[in-house]
This record gives structure tokens, sequence and C-alpha cells, in this order.
């Protein structure tokens, strides 16, 4: 990342979403805080739901010239006219996901704390790779994403790097001048007002 550059910010959707009320949400938000991604992740495996709600959040995304990716479902993407795929399994279904999608789509991968995963991944053609938690979280196998790997990573590799997991205040201060995106997610949306949250978060980066 150049010194003169702030890390961009990337938005992760709840694992549940009532469509109305979360896209007026997301609407007022992307209206005030510069965003340069949105992941839609829920929970549920049905179909209908994520087709509805991936209609709804490409239709806001798309009006703000933000792209939108899907966790996991790599089917979804060209049906649903979405920008592209973010995988939970590390480096290993990379290669096949790039050749499925094309050159144009996105393709990114979470790679919890593993620089070699991270390494691989990044060899296999994805867009970015994602770090993390960066903090103690109920989430994962407890393994922490250093700063120290967000240092190396970001003096030694390419690839965009996302921290994700644990965001707080603190991290944004701590990694903003070691990660090229900040994943935010519940931890803006299950506060009051998430705007102003991932404002104060956003103020505190370096």
């Amino acid at each position: 990342m150049a010194d003169d550059e702030q890390p961009q910010i990337y938005l992760i959707t709840p694992p549940e979403i009532e469509l109305l009320s979360f896209g007026n949400m997301l609407s007022g938000l992307l209206d005030t805080v510069e965003v340069a991604c949105v992941r839609l992740s829920l929970s549920t495996q049905d179909e209908g739901k994520i087709c509805k709600a991936g209609d709804a959040m490409r239709e806001i995304t798309h009006a703000r010239d933000v792209a939108l990716v899907i966790s996991e479902h790599v089917g979804m993407v060209e049906r649903l006219g979405l920008d592209g795929v973010h995988l939970t399994d590390g480096s290993r279904s990379v290669r096949k996901v790039r050749k499925d999608l094309g050159g144009d789509a996105i393709v990114g991968t979470y790679c919890g704390a593993s620089r070699h995963d991270g390494m691989t991944a990044a060899e296999s053609g994805v867009d970015y790779v994602s770090f993390g938690p960066v903090s103690q979280t109920p989430l994962g196998t407890g393994d922490l994403a250093e700063p120290d790997l967000f240092q190396w990573w970001s003096e030694m590799i390419e690839v965009p790097i996302v921290a994700e997991g644990g965001l707080s205040e603190e991290s944004f201060a701590s990694l903003s001048e070691k990660t090229d995106f900040f994943a935010v997610g519940q931890e803006i949306w299950n506060t009051d007002d998430p705007a102003a949250t991932l404002k104060r978060f956003m103020a505190a980066m370096k």
C-alpha cells in the first residue's frame, strides 16, 4: 500500500437481514461513507432468500459504483450479476473458481492467520487475501492474525490484504499502515448507529 493512501472499507452484511430495513440502512451508510466493496454473507442456505437479497443488494451497491461479492456461493455470481465471490477455504478452491468465473470477476479468500495459505492463494490468482481475526472473538480457532503478519505481507506481497474480524478503533489505528482494506461487519451492525461507529473507526486511522 502506498504511504499516502489509507485503507479502504469493505462491508460485510449481517448473517441475517430484513431486506427493507437493512437495505435502507445500507443505502444511508453508502451515501455518507466511502466504501469499496460489500460482501453478502448470509447464514441461510435458502436459495430463494439468497437470490432476493442478492438482487436487492446489487441494486443498492451498483447504483453507487460499489462492488458486490457473495460469500462462498460461486454459482450465484453470474446468475445474480454480482462482481465476484469471497471464499472461506483458504487457497484450496482458488484455481478452480478463478477458472470458472474468469479473469474479470473478483475472487478473494479468507486465510485465517496462515501466511502459507495466503501465499498459495496469491500464487493461485486471488484479487485479495483476508487475514483475521485481529483480536479475540468467539469465532474461528482462536489463532490471531498478528500485526507482524500484516506488516510482512504489505512489504513482500503485491496482492491486496484485508484485515477482518475483531476490529476496533485500536486495530484501525495499529493496522492502518499495514493493510489495504478493513472488512467491517458485526462490529458496526451491532451498534445503535452503524454509520457513526464506522466513521469513528475510520477517524482512528493514521
